[in-house]
């Protein structure tokens, strides 16, 4: 009788230490909201709020060829090149996101994005790798690869 206790009592123990399952279309539609965040904060002015999609200090950021410095010098060249007004800003638009799960802590997003504005308007593609960094997605590493 004793020994049945033990090994029921082992077996309870054991199915809680299990970690939780992985929910790849929950964790597909985390992902997404972020962007959704992201776009939301760049079109009204707030950069600092676009900037928390991405990991901070040690995002990767590469454009036209070129490594951006890091988190601060990606926010510092968004201030300096669209802050100056609504128009300078544009409007962004991301679509036909594609989520590929690549681990419980890692996926690769591939986007079109479209920048709107009078002045210089901008569209291409960004590739993205997002990781989960104490539970919560953030990009770790974007490229853009913007359309002449």
């Amino acid at each position: 009788m004793r020994s049945c206790f033990i090994a029921a009592l082992l077996l309870v123990l054991a199915s809680c230490a299990r970690p939780p399952a992985f929910d790849a279309a929950a964790e597909e539609q985390a992902i997404r909201q972020v962007i959704a965040d992201m776009e939301a904060a760049w079109n009204r002015g707030d950069f600092r709020g676009y900037m928390a999609g991405f990991k901070n200090p040690d995002v990767v950021f590469v454009s036209r060829g070129q490594f951006q410095r890091d988190w601060q010098g990606t926010l510092d060249h968004y201030v300096r090149d669209y802050g100056g007004s609504p128009d300078q800003r544009g409007h962004l638009q991301f679509r036909d996101i594609r989520i590929e799960m690549l681990a419980p802590d890692a996926a690769q997003l591939i986007s079109r994005y479209r920048l709107e504005r009078p002045q210089a308007p901008q569209e291409g593609i960004n590739t993205r790798l997002m990781r989960k960094v104490d539970g919560r997605w953030v990009i770790a590493l974007n490229h853009v690869s913007a359309q002449e």
